[in-house]
């Protein structure tokens, strides 16, 4: 770039206190108003911290080689990146601001590092886990909207690890994915398939994530607990999950994920429902109705939160393509 071609802003007699300005206001010409506010908010927070902190050189080169010790860990089936997000509670806190949802609609929750792509379209009543150590449960579920008016279509997005608590794709030499389909619900909204019971399991720790919680003496297990990811065109996209009341971690899962509305208790399979769907009586059954917020109702109420939160920190903001910036007209 021809530097005589940039109008750029003269920098000069730059110290601790000025810093920060300078650097906002050579970043200032961006078109891009949503960009221009989040990189001026961004170096606003990062430079606060420091001189907040009093950072020294070593700290900050140490968070420097942590990151790039993050980065190189990942892989196709491995996101260290989402991991961290997740154990320092960003993840949660996304999707809760970009996907709000009114009450008696079904709360979203993380993703996790392990959602993948390879998962097989499989029909009503599927077999989705065949680790044969795994206790059979049945999943029966329905969707429907906030009216309670059943929602046919939907593709669903199932996830869940064996009985060992790991998912497919932490096996090397696996032959193809497992415990795990894309599945879609019928006219009525029901969708139903075999799985097994979830099981607590640990998230990857032996990498820089997992050393950064044993210097928090925190522990790195989830709750037991199934994956659901929603999509159908005109409703806003859903990524939850069921976790078991009781379990150990329930209160204390390592990325935050819990919520007390996704708690269920297992229930029993009677011998009307053994011979409907073709499971043994007695066995597990997990059950759950499903809400979902259409895309207009959760954009309402998306832009409604975002003034509200902004006014509250006592900024004066618009809206641009549906997200703050600063009102400076």
């Amino acid at each position: 770039m021809d530097p005589s071609q940039v109008d750029v802003p003269p920098l000069k007699d730059l110290t601790i206190d000025n810093i920060t300005d300078n650097v906002k206001l050579i970043n200032s010409q961006c078109p891009n108003p949503r960009l221009k506010y989040i990189l001026e908010r961004v170096v606003q927070h990062l430079h606060d911290f420091a001189r907040e902190t009093r950072l020294s050189h070593d700290e900050w080169m140490t968070g420097l080689l942590f990151l790039t010790a993050v980065g190189q860990i990942c892989t196709d089936v491995r996101q260290e990146f989402i991991l961290l997000s997740d154990v320092l509670g960003l993840s949660l806190l996304v999707d809760s601001i970009d996907h709000p949802k009114p009450p008696a609609s079904t709360e979203g929750t993380v993703l996790g590092p392990f959602h993948s792509h390879e998962a097989e379209n499989a029909p009503n009543g599927s077999q989705i886990a065949h680790d044969p150590d795994g206790e059979p449960c049945l999943v029966l579920c329905t969707i429907k909207d906030t009216q309670g008016k059943p929602i046919g279509g939907v593709k669903i997005d199932i996830w869940e690890t064996d009985s060992k608590g790991f998912y497919d794709v932490q096996y090397a030499g696996r032959e193809g994915p497992d415990q795990r389909a894309v599945m879609e619900s019928d006219k009525e909204g029901l969708f139903w398939f075999k799985a097994i019971v979830p099981v607590p399991y640990p998230i990857p720790h032996d990498g820089p994530v997992g050393k950064l919680l044993v210097q928090l003496k925190r522990h790195c297990y989830r709750p037991s607990h199934m994956h659901f990811m929603f999509a159908k065109e005109g409703y806003d996209h859903l990524i939850t999950a069921l976790y078991l009341r009781g379990d150990p971690y329930e209160t204390s899962d390592a990325v935050f994920g819990v919520k007390e509305s996704l708690l269920i208790d297992l229930g029993t399979v009677n011998a009307d429902q053994a011979k409907q769907y073709g499971v043994k009586e007695g066995s597990k059954l997990m059950s759950y109705d499903f809400v979902l917020v259409t895309e207009e109702g959760s954009r309402k109420l998306r832009e409604k939160n975002a003034m509200e939160a902004t006014k509250k920190l006592g900024l004066k903001m618009k809206l641009w393509n549906g997200l703050p910036v600063p009102d400076v007209d």
